[in-house]
C-alpha cells in the first residue's frame, strides 16, 4: 500500500477510534430490531424466519474489497460446523448490493447466508455506523473499492465490524464492535459464546 493511501487510512482509523464508544450500541439483554433483508442472489431473508430455527451468530463486516473482512468471513467458514452443532445459525450482514456481496460469497467459498443490510438501515439502529471522512472515501475507491456501486449509494457512512450472538427469542448475548477495523472477534471466542448459551 503506499504511505499515501496509508496514511489517509491510518488517520482515520484513528478518528473512529476516538469518536466510536462500543456501550452506545445495541447490549446484551436488548432484543434485535427485526429485519428482513436480501440475500446474496436478492432473496428476502427475514430475522422472525432465522430465529424460528434457534440462535442467530450475525457477522457484520464492511464489504469484499475488505482483506480483513475477507479473512474473517473465511476463518468463521472453517468453524461453520461448530456453529451448526449446536444449532446456531451463521449469517453475514455486509452494505454491499447483492450482486458484490454473491461474489464476495463466491470468492470465499461461503455456506452461510450473506445478508445486504441496504442504506445500513439495521446497522443505524444498532448505533454501528460512522462517517467516513471524504479522503478516506476517495482513498478506497483509488484502490479499487468502488464503494458507490458497491453499496448502492454515495453515502459515506460505512459499518463498523461487528459480531453479534442473539439467543433464539431475539435477545443479544453477546456484542463484539470494533473501531479498529483490523481487530476482529476470533472464531473460538464466538464457539465460547456458543457452548455458554
Amino acid at each position: 500500500m503506499p504511505e499515501a493511501v496509508k496514511a489517509v487510512v491510518f488517520e482515520a482509523k484513528t478518528n473512529v477510534e476516538k469518536e466510536f464508544d462500543v456501550k452506545g450500541t445495541i447490549q446484551p439483554g436488548e432484543k434485535l430490531p427485526d429485519f428482513i433483508l436480501s440475500d446474496a442472489r436478492g432473496k428476502p431473508v427475514s430475522s422472525i424466519d432465522l430465529l424460528a430455527k434457534g440462535p442467530l451468530l450475525i457477522l457484520f463486516y464492511r464489504g469484499g474489497w475488505c482483506p480483513f473482512c475477507n479473512l474473517t468471513l473465511r476463518a468463521f467458514q472453517k468453524r461453520l460446523q461448530d456453529f451448526q452443532a449446536r444449532g446456531v445459525t451463521l449469517v453475514a450482514i455486509t452494505p454491499e448490493q447483492p450482486d458484490a456481496s454473491l461474489t464476495t460469497a463466491e470468492k470465499n467459498e461461503l455456506a452461510f447466508p450473506v445478508l445486504t443490510d441496504d442504506g445500513l438501515e439495521l446497522a443505524r439502529k444498532l448505533h454501528i455506523v460512522w462517517k467516513q471522512p471524504e479522503d478516506l472515501v476517495a482513498t478506497l475507491n483509488q484502490i479499487g473499492a468502488d464503494l458507490e456501486k458497491r453499496h448502492g449509494n454515495d453515502s459515506p457512512e460505512m459499518v463498523i465490524p461487528t459480531t453479534l450472538l442473539v439467543d433464539e427469542k431475539g435477545v443479544v448475548k453477546n456484542i463484539f464492535a470494533e473501531a479498529d477495523w483490523m481487530q476482529r472477534l476470533e472464531p473460538q471466542e464466538a464457539v465460547n459464546w456458543v457452548n455458554a448459551l
